[in-house]
């Protein structure tokens, strides 16, 4: 167990509480309410493609993943990693990007559960509610990680179940078993085909791959819980196979029905796409229940995203890269300082949403959405480093509990595929922002930690020039 200050954090995690934490991170707006403007702009079948290769490029990292984690379970896990294989300054960058990433995500949460309130209560002010649900989040993550693991798994397990009835009624719908509104036909796979397989061309996949791979980030989340699960060599293995299959499921089986019940054209322009669906098949309240599932796939997400930004700073300062203060851990082992800078971060965030909307927040949710990219592009980075040196140091490959396959294959290509998308990212004006202001701010994190070490090296040397002999 990972001691600091005579404190150590909990292995109280198990293989429910870790799937339910990497989906709990993962199914989130993106799904419910991003999924229509994916399905504008590259099509049905071009979608489902976008999904399915995106799945392969998070199923290749977590492979990657899967070998660091098990073979050295430590809480901010692939930070670690980076520091340890690529060099201390990646580490330390990889750590900022990752801990920007969940913060600025925390903002835009508490604005968005506050503005689903209203649909119930709109005489009440939506700041309101976003400091309510921002209190309830905090309270989750303080208590112990017991209490916030078994909190994440009740949240996704509602949204979980919600998408499992949206596709069963969906699919039932689509063959004609439930009749549809208005007594329309049963579409069957005609929406599929009517504008053509790739109707924007299929450079359009491309495009949407930017948008996919972000819509998948939160399954790295199993890495960053390594230090606090119960036998990791099992867990963390089961954890990884489990929730990718789930993710293909939920993500591809739900594109199949939303695309199957609605014109292409008319599924970008709606809010939600589910109440859409539902309001067609004749779900009575579908909008009520649906504002319902998302709230809570958005607080799920809030309380993924405190617990992963907390243990990043936790784990710079275990590095001794920034101040000690945010070691400190309780006796329930929560790393109480983290917490309380992350969600003061989030706070930021909330507060230049609404203050500086086309400024100040434009650039974090820029930075926030490249930043997954190159930390996935750290994990594998970082496994085919670990391999080599692992080999050159005399160690037998039979040394590992688990092993990523078809090594340096797999690494190599899940790189690859993490660039590419970066590069993608040049070709869409409306993405270009996240490169401006990305690089700048990588570029700003490597020399804030060449400086800090630089001048703590300098302080060391004059100390001990001028201690008494």
């Amino acid at each position: 167990m990972e001691k600091k200050n005579g404190k150590e954090f909990q292995r109280k995690m198990q293989t429910r509480h870790i799937v339910m934490l990497s989906l709990g991170g993962v199914i989130g707006t993106g799904l419910f309410l991003s999924s229509g403007y994916t399905i504008q702009q590259a099509g049905p079948f071009g979608t489902i493609l976008s999904y399915l290769i995106g799945a392969l490029v998070v199923y290749l990292v977590m492979l990657c993943l899967g070998e660091l984690s098990v073979h050295m379970p430590e809480t901010g896990a692939f930070h670690s990693f980076a520091a340890k294989y690529i060099g201390p300054g990646t580490g330390y960058t990889v750590a900022w990007l990752y801990w920007l990433t969940w913060t600025v995500a925390l903002g835009s949460e508490f604005t968005a559960a506050g503005m689903l309130m209203q649909r119930w209560f709109p005489s009440i002010n939506v700041w309101i509610w976003s400091a309510f649900f921002a209190i309830l989040i905090f309270i989750f993550n303080v208590l112990s990680v017991k209490f916030f693991a078994e909190a994440e798994f009740w949240f996704s397990s509602i949204k979980v179940i919600a998408i499992v009835i949206f596709i069963i009624l969906g699919v039932a719908a689509m063959v004609g078993f439930l009749p549809m509104s208005h007594s329309n036909p049963a579409p069957y796979f005609s929406n599929f085909v009517k504008a053509g397989l790739f109707p924007n061309g299929a450079f359009a996949i491309f495009m949407t791959m930017l948008a996919v791979n972000f819509a998948f980030s939160g399954t790295e989340l199993i890495g960053i819980a390594a230090g606090e699960t119960a036998n990791p060599e099992k867990t963390i293995p089961k954890a990884i196979s489990t929730t990718l299959w789930r993710l293909i499921i939920f993500f591809v089986g739900t594109i199949v029905v939303l695309s199957a019940l609605l014109p292409m054209n008319d599924a970008g322009v709606l809010e939600s796409p589910f109440v859409a669906v539902l309001e067609r098949i004749g779900v009575p309240y579908s909008a009520d229940i649906m504002n319902f599932v998302i709230l809570t796939a958005i607080l799920s997400a809030a309380n993924s995203g405190l617990y992963a930004s907390s243990r990043m700073l936790w784990s710079l300062a275990n590095k001794k890269t920034i101040s000690p203060i945010f070691a400190k851990m309780t006796k329930q082992g929560v790393p109480i300082n983290g917490v309380i800078f992350s969600m003061l971060g989030g706070v930021l965030a909330l507060f230049s949403s609404i203050v500086a909307p086309d400024t100040v927040y434009i650039v974090l949710v820029s930075i926030s959405g490249l930043a997954v990219v190159v930390v996935w592009m750290s994990i594998s980075a970082s496994q085919f480093l670990f391999r080599r040196q692992f080999l050159k140091e005399g160690n037998s490959i039979e040394n590992l509990v688990y092993r990523t396959p078809l090594y340096p294959l797999v690494p190599i290509v899940s790189f690859v595929l993490c660039l590419a998308s970066c590069i993608g990212i040049a070709f869409d004006p409306t993405q270009r922002i996240a490169l401006y202001c990305g690089i700048p701010f990588i570029l700003l994190c490597y020399g804030s930690y060449y400086l800090t070490q630089n001048q703590k090296k300098r302080d060391a040397n004059y100390v001990q020039e001028n201690q008494p002999n």
